[in-house]
């Protein structure tokens, strides 16, 4: 019996090496633009369908599913200013809810449950919101670290102690995404791998069915955290997005 933690082992398919930079090509890289690639092929499909005076079954799904996004944001950043932020929030969305929905599919690799993907865009879309809240403000984002109303004395505390809250908040971000993806697979692999020794074994094969209906429980339930991941994800961007506009 193989441990559940293989699956997420990064295979080098190419290896390549610029200088002091490893390009390589790994099975992580591929499930990655294959998820662009995936994301791309439907949001094309759907522009190409706009043009319909009577929408497709497909079409409505998509725009609901941007509706939803949008009204997330709307009602996060609660301006008008804000839908100028739909577009990354939304892409942010879809990219992990189709990375979540492949890395569901038997044999295939969970890109969100690799610690550079998860913390690749927790830090970018990071820096993206700290530099949005410094071109806003100035020198007044500083403002940010020193509570209101706080006293001139426990200012050098508190600064200290917001400014590592702050740090933390793409750490945690990412870490988030990727405990609960790796939890999930994990468990999926581990129910697996006992439901095939007691049917490989002749006086429990019967008994078998037990852990293959747990199996199918959990796989239904990972649907649910494959969105509800991606959803977290999209409010704690617009949370973040909130607070780098109105400093508070």
């Amino acid at each position: 019996m193989y441990s559940p933690l293989e699956q997420f082992s990064v295979i080098s398919l190419y290896s390549l090496q610029i200088g002091f930079i490893d390009v390589s090509l790994t099975n992580s890289a591929i499930y990655c633009l294959l998820t662009i690639g995936c994301v791309r092929v439907i949001w094309s499909t759907l522009f190409l369908d706009g043009g319909l005076v009577i929408p497709s079954r497909y079409q409505v799904v998509s725009e609901m599913l941007y509706e939803f996004v949008s009204g997330l944001v709307l009602e996060q950043l609660g301006s008008y200013e804000a839908r100028k932020y739909v577009g990354i929030v939304f892409t942010t969305w879809l990219f992990i809810f189709t990375a979540n929905l492949i890395g569901l599919i038997p044999f295939s690799f969970a890109t969100t449950a690799q610690l550079v993907v998860a913390f690749g865009l927790s830090f970018s879309l990071f820096i993206g919101v700290t530099l949005i809240g410094v071109l806003k403000h100035g020198l007044s984002f500083l403002s940010f670290f020193l509570p209101g109303g706080a006293p001139i004395g426990l200012a050098p505390l508190l600064v200290v102690i917001e400014l590592i809250s702050y740090i933390f908040r793409p750490i945690s971000l990412g870490v988030r995404l990727f405990a609960n993806i790796t939890a999930g697979h994990s468990l999926l692999a581990i129910i697996a791998n006992f439901a095939w020794a007691m049917a490989t074994n002749g006086l429990y094969a019967i008994l078998s069915i037990i852990p293959i209906v747990v199996i199918v429980a959990i796989y239904g339930l990972e649907l649910a955290v494959a969105f509800l991941q991606a959803y977290v994800f999209a409010v704690l961007l617009c949370i973040y997005l909130k607070d780098a506009i109105e400093l508070h």
